[in-house]
């Protein structure tokens, strides 16, 4: 019975995670990258503001609003979050390293930007021992989860091959998933 209870549960929230995706309709984000050094975080970000700007979407860096050594916490600030409403920014993307092997599994809970800022995820883009780089990306509005993907990049080399493969694939959920249709 508990089995069958925890079926419909995860039915439900796959529902809903499908119907949140069809909303996302990417219009502006502040693209926040979760890395363990600046470097990474930079290159990321440059990265990923090229692609969205590339297909019109409004973006800013993380990295233009923290201070030199801040910490993310300062984006969950309210008149932080109301200036960057002013500015047109009203979606956030977090994009962070989950895993570093082909066996990475999605999680059944999507937690609020609140949590996934404070948690920190602050994994290096590369690791000499990877077999590929699974990322989470998450888009926010109000705080809260309105599309969650998973990207995995397969064999890797380098740092910039992780980035290369990244974008490729990131530019395919771009085009299918996160701009209206």
């Amino acid at each position: 019975m508990k089995i069958y209870a925890a079926v419909i549960l995860m039915i439900f929230g796959f529902i809903h995670l499908i119907q949140a995706q069809d909303e996302l309709n990417l219009k502006n984000a502040l693209v926040i990258a979760q890395q363990d050094e600046q470097s990474d975080r930079f290159s990321l970000e440059v990265a990923i503001l090229q692609l969205l700007n590339d297909y019109g979407v409004k973006t800013k860096a993380s990295l233009n609003v923290l201070k030199q050594g801040g910490t993310a916490d300062v984006l969950l600030n309210d008149s932080l979050q109301s200036n960057l409403k002013g500015e047109g920014i009203d979606t956030y993307m977090l994009i962070s390293v989950r895993g570093y092997d082909k066996r990475f599994r999605p999680s059944d809970k999507i937690n609020t930007l609140e949590e996934e800022i404070e948690a920190g995820h602050l994994f290096p883009l590369y690791r000499e021992s990877a077999t590929s780089v699974t990322f989470t990306i998450t888009f926010y509005r109000d705080g809260k989860p309105v599309h969650y993907e998973l990207i995995k990049t397969g064999t890797v080399g380098s740092k910039d091959a992780v980035i290369k493969k990244l974008m490729k694939k990131m530019e395919r959920s771009l085009r299918k998933d996160w701009l209206a249709n």
